[in-house]
């Protein structure tokens, strides 16, 4: 796993893996966004809902700590041990929005947590056990949670949604 040295490293390097995931949908047509193809875990459409998703429980969990809402990860309805469900609960909530919408929603929640990450001191963001809901036996930072919900899957979730480009004859 990448290590990163200061913030604007990690927001850099987020950035740059979400503009080049984003990039991947722009010749996808509307239609497509649901097609299933053998071999490929996820379609278009569920590709980027569970990238929506996770964006979200990170801004949802930062928020609610700072509001003094007890957070319960991943939620209070999903326990770690059914990630399944969760993330067929991501793809029902914003499946039925077109690529276009799920695009700018994805957009808007990278920007809030490229300017949550731009207000956190070093401290917070790379001392484990600086918030609560980033409590965990392994005891991560909070930039480790940032780049395992966001860098890494833009990453590998871009390479998926290129397979499923050549599988349709898209790419």
């Amino acid at each position: 796993m990448q290590q990163y040295n200061n913030t604007s490293e990690l927001i850099e390097t987020l950035n740059k893996s979400y503009l080049l995931y984003d990039q991947e949908f722009d010749d996808i047509k509307e239609e497509q966004k649901d097609l299933q193809k053998p071999g490929i875990d996820k379609t278009p459409s569920q590709n980027i809902s569970y990238q929506i998703g996770w964006t979200h429980l990170l801004l949802k969990w930062e928020s609610d700590e700072k509001k003094g809402i007890e957070v319960k990860t991943p939620t209070p309805e999903y326990k770690w041990n059914n990630l399944k469900g969760l993330y067929q609960s991501f793809y029902d909530q914003y499946g039925s929005y077109n690529l276009q919408q799920q695009r700018k929603i994805l957009q808007k929640q990278v920007h809030e947590i490229i300017e949550w990450l731009e207000h956190l001191d070093h401290e917070t963001l790379f001392v484990p056990e600086q918030r609560k809901w980033a409590t965990t036996p392994a005891k991560w930072p909070v930039w480790k949670w940032v780049h395992i919900n966001t860098v890494a899957p833009f990453k590998n979730f871009r390479a998926q949604v290129r397979k499923w480009k050549k599988e349709t004859g898209t790419d």
